[in-house]
């Protein structure tokens, strides 16, 4: 036994040494620096909900690439190192799974120390349908290549351990799903595929009464902001209170009330300051929530922020319409960022590397990244709220197949495109979930559903759609299309 288990351990060492990266016609100076000896994107991953216990998964995973329908049972093709998708340079790997397969990936994970908590795991994005099991029990599946979601592990891990795999499938360019600039044979202005993993993969623990969410609107017209918080685990009625940090640098806080779990309730800062990209001052706030109702002690704690911001449209001094940040005409100017890195494809190098990208921006003079048919891990945006860089979000195009409509050679010139039930199904579905992920972000000032004429469909009532989903921000409705 003793012999078995030191040869595993050093074909461990063995196949972390032998990783290198896959070729690639550039590497950045980021990229050059990785090594599977060091955790990949180390950096707590969701901003905008942060707890102090957690477990990053990313590092080499076993992976193979099946025929539809197969498993690998004991044979893999090799390591892969997650968040890199597994086309990217930063994989290692540098193979693209067809629409007729499937891609696989196993590691081992162990929550013992967690004993007695629930256990979710967490994924940043993988394109584009996946499935989930832990010791072979299925434990939850997911349609989307750009929104985060997780599942309750708990039940099925063994004394807090288990074997974790993921089944991914991705038709890239030959299916109707939200694709970006993906396509099976890059050139020109189309790019590499992305499949399976490309965000941070991470485990944490919770209580049986946990925080799933927390969204807040800013009312800067009353200073107010309005908050809503969902719980899992907890009856209607259960106390949520909002503390603010009001000493830069200390652990003083300030109560401002709170309300009940899954019902809005508002609350007025101590200092309301506005957001601007030249003064991008951000709320630090805990949100707490009750065991019981009248209860002062604490089932969940979460660490988060907001931004006073207003944005809309008017005219100004001269009666011309403008765009308006907190009621006064700003006009924005920025390019086209399509957030795509030579070396990791959909997935920056490093947490350096991305934000690098946001200061030079700045550095040039703009002062609004378009996000171009492509949505970037959380902590990006977070760069832009600390930074002050507005930013307009794209979602990314699908059906790129039909893209000029049903009148070809025209370019979809003044014609939606007919798209199929199951289409229109993922659409929606999609732009929902990345509009839901992304709601706290306040860099974010305006939703673009469309790029050009790209899967461009029952135009008016996306836009209604959209406004409705959101009615704080603006919405172009497709930049260059109908």
């Amino acid at each position: 036994m003793r012999s078995s288990l030191v040869a595993l351990l050093f074909a461990g060492v063995v196949s972390a040494a032998d990783w290198k990266p896959a070729p690639a016609p550039l590497m950045t100076k980021w990229g050059k620096q990785i090594s599977p000896d060091k955790t990949p994107w180390n950096e707590y991953p969701r901003p905008q909900l942060v707890r102090k216990d957690w477990k990053n998964l990313n590092g080499l995973w076993d992976y193979a690439i099946t025929d539809k329908g197969n498993t690998p049972g004991s044979q893999w093709d090799g390591k892969i190192l997650v968040p890199f998708c597994i086309e990217s340079a930063l994989s290692g790997v540098g193979k693209h799974p067809t629409e007729k397969q499937e891609l696989w990936y196993r590691r081992d994970i162990d929550a013992s120390a967690w004993k007695g908590q629930r256990v979710i795991l967490h994924f940043g994005a993988v394109d584009w349908a996946t499935t989930v099991f832990v010791n072979g029990k299925v434990v939850g599946g997911h349609e989307g290549g750009f929104d985060p979601f997780s599942f309750d592990i708990t039940d099925a891990l063994k004394d807090g351990k288990g074997e974790l795999l993921l089944k991914v499938w991705d038709p890239t360019d030959t299916g109707s799903q939200p694709l970006g600039k993906q396509i099976r044979n890059p050139h020109g202005i189309w790019y590499t595929p992305v499949s399976g993993i490309w965000q941070t993969v991470w485990m944490e623990p919770v209580g049986e009464t946990h925080i799933v969410s927390v969204n807040f609107t800013p009312d800067i017209d009353k200073g107010e902001v309005e908050v809503l918080v969902n719980v899992s685990g907890a009856s209607t009625g259960v106390g949520i209170g909002i503390f603010e940090k009001i000493e830069t640098g200390a652990s003083s806080f300030k109560s401002f009330g709170g309300g009940q779990a899954g019902k809005p309730f508002r609350f007025k800062p101590e200092k309301p300051s506005l957001w601007t990209p030249d003064s991008p001052l951000l709320h630090n706030l805990s949100v707490v929530v009750s065991r019981h109702e009248l209860d002062s002690s604490f089932a969940d704690m979460v660490s988060t922020y907001f931004a006073f911001r207003k944005v809309s449209y008017g005219p100004d001094a001269d009666g011309h319409l403008r765009l308006l940040l907190n009621d006064k005409p700003l006009f924005q100017y920025g390019p086209l960022d399509q957030g795509w890195w030579p070396d990791g494809l959909y997935t920056a190098p490093t947490d350096k590397a991305l934000k690098y990208d946001i200061v030079k921006t700045k550095e040039m003079g703009f002062n609004m990244i378009r996000k171009h048919v492509k949505v970037e891990p959380a902590r990006w945006y977070r760069h832009c709220d600390e930074l002050g860089m507005i930013v307009w979000q794209d979602m990314p195009s699908g059906d790129l197949g039909a893209r000029w409509g049903n009148h070809p050679g025209i370019i979809g010139r003044g014609h939606d495109m007919e798209r199929s039930a199951e289409s229109e199904r993922i659409y929606r579905m999609e732009w929902k979930a990345i509009m839901d992920a992304l709601h706290n972000f306040p860099s974010i000032v305006v939703w673009v559903p469309f790029n050009e004429a790209w899967g461009q469909f029952k135009t008016q009532e996306i836009i209604e759609w959209t406004a409705g989903m959101d009615p704080t921000r603006l919405v172009n409705e497709a930049s260059g299309g109908n």
